[in-house]
């Protein structure tokens, strides 16, 4: 199917419903480092949701320090791979553009993108940003709440809090977060896990421990978040997947979500 493209601000934008990739031309200012090198600067990325991949930003061309990018190979979805050397780091395979793109993929061209986790920093702005940009259609509310929420595990009651926030993040279980006032405490020991989440920041862990059982990671919490969700800082919430949680008396159904297993 043929797509028209028009422009905005200078920037592609395509009008069909019907594609394999969203997008839409980002205002903030991105810049990825490697090596203590900025290899892209521009405040004229694209954001894109390529259908199967993970949200990240596309740089035109003459943002990127092109200089350190050697091709390297053609993917079979018409991928043109480069290496990108700076100074005496390499890494293969760190970038790819759309040289020859078909219809649905025609914005992209002239356009570079980076793989994430092969850079050593992302920025948006003065802010550094983790595993990911931030989905601007993707939110993360924090209520307080009056509920009573129990956890319990093997019958032994975790926590029983009626201040907590409860957390609604788009395609998500509910979180609740509970103040360690509420938790019984001598039942968890720090874990040495940690995640980097995109939209709350880093998460550290803590493992259940009752009688002989060991219960490993049930239980996270943000000691630092990033500035955009401070009300959950130095709460702690349980996987609802593994463990009884009861809102107002009720038992809540556990969701079936990849941290089910």
């Amino acid at each position: 199917m043929n797509q028209a493209v028009k422009t905005v601000n200078g920037t592609p934008k395509i009008s069909s419903k019907k594609q394999s990739i969203r997008w839409e031309p980002s205002h903030r200012w991105v810049k990825v480092e490697l090596n203590g090198q900025f290899v892209a600067d521009s405040k004229r990325t694209i954001l894109a949701w390529p259908r199967g991949n993970m949200i990240t930003y596309y740089f035109p061309v003459e943002d990127v320090n092109m200089n350190w990018l050697e091709p390297s190979r053609f993917g079979s979805d018409g991928k043109q791979y480069y290496d990108l050397r700076v100074g005496d780091g390499l890494v293969e395979a760190a970038a790819w553009t759309y040289p020859d793109p078909s219809p649905e993929l025609e914005p992209l061209r002239g356009f570079i993108t980076f793989k994430w986790n092969k850079m050593d920093h992302w920025y948006e702005e003065a802010e550094e940003i983790f595993v990911h940009p931030r989905d601007p259609y993707h939110r993360v509310d924090t209520v307080p709440s009056s509920r009573r929420v129990q956890v319990i595990l093997d019958g032994v009651t975790i926590a029983d809090s009626q201040q907590p926030y409860l957390l609604f993040e788009t395609g998500l279980p509910v979180r609740y977060y509970i103040p360690q006032e509420d938790i019984r405490m001598e039942l968890l020991e720090p874990s040495k896990a940690n995640t980097v989440c995109p939209y709350k920041g880093k998460a550290s862990y803590w493992s259940i421990k009752i009688d002989a059982e060991f219960y490993r990671n049930y239980v996270w919490g943000y000691m630092d978040p990033i500035p955009e969700i401070p009300k959950v800082k130095g709460l702690l919430s349980f996987f609802n997947e593994k463990l009884d949680i009861y809102i107002d008396g009720e038992l809540e159904q556990r969701p079936e979500t990849l941290w089910s297993k």
